[in-house]
């Protein structure tokens, strides 16, 4: 297909799917069909004396109110299913994994709330988890370097396998 093909056929569509503003009005009956009203309109520009405007017409302020929707609530399943599968210390990790599921689910729903309050337990018990975690790899790390020391300390304590060992070995 060459390129001239191709735009044609982006032309013709288009022609086909856009529609005119008569045609979108018609669709949304919540349009508006007229000019607004002088006091709906701000004012533009601002003279030494205030707000220039017609003399005789009132004018008006128009607000705009902007409603910014909410953070949607946390659910921390990534956090859950790392303390799942490396480290389940007393089921905390399956606990805060099923209570992140829980908040997924409520989030999706659209019970924010709900999915709050899950998320929320979750959160407590990765904590938990993560804490305990950390104990006992600290615990491991610390009993590894205490063995490796006393079985360094006990094999240069031990008597070596030198010429003059062998001879006085038992004096």
């Amino acid at each position: 297909m060459s390129l001239l093909a191709g735009l044609q056929m982006f032309n013709r569509f288009l022609q086909t799917s856009l529609q005119t503003s008569s045609e979108l009005r018609a669709m949304n009956p919540t349009y508006p069909t007229g000019a607004y009203p002088p006091e709906a309109v701000a004012l533009q520009g601002r003279g030494p004396d205030g707000f220039s405007g017609q003399p005789g017409v009132p004018t008006g302020v128009q607000y705009t109110t902007v409603n910014i929707p909410a953070e949607p609530p946390k659910d921390y399943i990534i956090w859950s299913f790392i303390n799942y599968f490396y480290g389940n210390i007393c089921c905390l990790g399956l606990a805060a994994f099923i209570f992140s599921i829980k908040a997924r689910d409520r989030k999706i729903v659209g019970d924010h709330q709900g999915a709050r309050k899950h998320g929320s337990t979750a959160r407590c018990l990765n904590i938990w988890a993560t804490v305990f975690n950390s104990v006992l790899i600290l615990i491991v790390l610390i009993v590894c370097i205490v063995v490796s020391v006393k079985i360094d300390g006990a094999m240069h304590s031990m008597p070596s396998n030198s010429y003059n060992n062998r001879y006085n070995y038992g004096k």
